[in-house]
């Protein structure tokens, strides 16, 4: 198996980065993604020159267990919290 590392660039509305990430913090989601299988790395970091953008950090195991986590019940209420903050999303894959 090869690991697969992610880095999500979210823009969010005027001021909203560190509400969304309190939003996603406060659903349980976090915790939720840490007990999956493959689960390696789940990070959220407020950018120091934008307020509004933050970079996510994921590490999976493997490409197939990172796929399986996007089906969770609780991606699905993430997707929900996404649609209140988030203006725009840049997703780029490193295959380790």
């Amino acid at each position: 198996m090869n690991g697969l590392v992610l880095l999500v660039t979210y823009k969010t509305k005027n001021g909203m980065g560190e509400k969304f990430i309190e939003e996603v913090r406060s659903a349980g989601i976090m915790e939720k993604i840490q007990a999956e299988d493959g689960f390696v790395k789940y990070d959220y970091y407020l950018s120091a020159a934008d307020p509004n953008e933050i970079l996510l950090v994921e590490e999976w195991s493997s490409e197939e267990q990172q796929q399986a986590h996007l089906l969770t019940a609780h991606m699905g209420e993430l997707k929900s919290i996404k649609e209140k903050y988030v203006t725009d999303t840049a997703v780029r894959k490193i295959m380790l």
